[in-house]
């Protein structure tokens, strides 16, 4: 596969009226992201510890509907030197419910990547919208060989492997039955895989994952850096709100208090170095930078380059 070739035209597959990947390099690294479709949630799952009132200006202010939001999912493909490398895989067929989602195989397939050319996986957790790709039919019997790693925080798998859910504030009642199932599942299909790291791992030349915690205890985001160019996959740490109301607890973080500590620290710290970030649950394509704006932040977006 030569990520090269993924900026140039091509045909749409069909039921794909809008762009659904979008290219860009990080110095001499090639970056491809890849939009896995679109989560409904309901909006009270946005901040769990907030006023109701300011949640609904929030999302009056962002013309967003007062009951139900869709959350985007996005999920990126790295080229450096000769590894290419798989972070996070999407929804899959886990959950029907969210019928806007599960597209990463096919998308993956319509830019031209080839599975069999990739070189290691790296996961910034093990929640079913990130691991669900993995599970599905015709990507696994391509992506569980011995000769392909993938990168996962020790204590993510830890938590996995016997889950506990008790401290983990006001998560949905459906979230922590489908979220076992998953891990338990992607543990017994890949658990041979797994390269573990406590702190932190150099992937390949320029691509370092770093466990962060917080939204999951082994929740790790991805730096990538190539010259003076950096950029870095914030993963889960940060949801729409989390720029304006980095404060708030949305329902899906396992420790919420340090996930909102872990939130500001790494906001405060690109704020600092204006380095570009790109997240899972952002806006497609997810580019952009963070600014401060008083005791909070606000989101940047890039202009596409075409």
């Amino acid at each position: 596969m030569q990520l090269g070739h993924i900026s140039q035209p091509y045909s749409l597959v069909r039921d794909e009226p809008v762009p659904s990947r979008y290219a860009l390099r990080v110095g001499d690294i090639e970056v491809l992201v890849v939009s896995d479709g679109l989560l409904s949630l309901k909006t009270p799952d946005l901040a769990t510890n907030a006023d109701p009132n300011k949640v609904a200006r929030w999302l009056d202010d962002m013309f967003l509907p007062p009951d139900e939001m869709v959350w985007p999912l996005n999920v990126i493909v790295v080229r450096s030197g000769d590894r290419t490398i798989l972070i996070d895989s999407g929804l899959g067929q886990e959950q029907p419910k969210f019928a806007r989602a599960g597209r990463w195989a096919q998308r993956l397939e319509a830019a031209g990547i080839d599975l069999a050319s990739v070189t290691d996986v790296v996961l910034t957790h093990m929640h079913f919208d990130h691991v669900g790709g993995l599970l599905v039919d015709g990507v696994k019997e391509q992506l569980q060989r011995p000769d392909l790693p993938i990168h996962a925080a020790a204590a993510e798998a830890k938590f996995w492997t016997s889950p506990n859910f008790s401290g983990s504030g006001s998560m949905p009642t459906w979230f922590p039955d489908a979220a076992r199932s998953a891990a338990a599942r992607f543990l017994a299909g890949y658990g041979s895989q797994l390269r573990l790291f406590d702190a932190e791992y150099e992937v390949a030349p320029g691509v370092l994952v770093r466990r962060t915690g917080g939204h999951t205890i082994g929740h790790s985001v991805v730096r990538l850096a190539s010259g003076d160019n950096r950029l870095t996959f914030l993963g889960d740490a940060v949801l729409p709100a989390g720029f304006d109301h980095p404060d708030w607890y949305n329902a899906f973080e396992h420790d919420p208090e340090d996930a909102a500590r872990v939130r500001s620290r790494l906001l405060q710290e690109l704020a600092e170095t204006r380095e570009p970030l790109m997240a899972c649950h952002l806006p497609f394509p997810s580019l952009g930078r963070v600014a401060v704006a008083g005791n909070a932040f606000r989101f940047v977006p890039s202009f596409w380059e075409y």
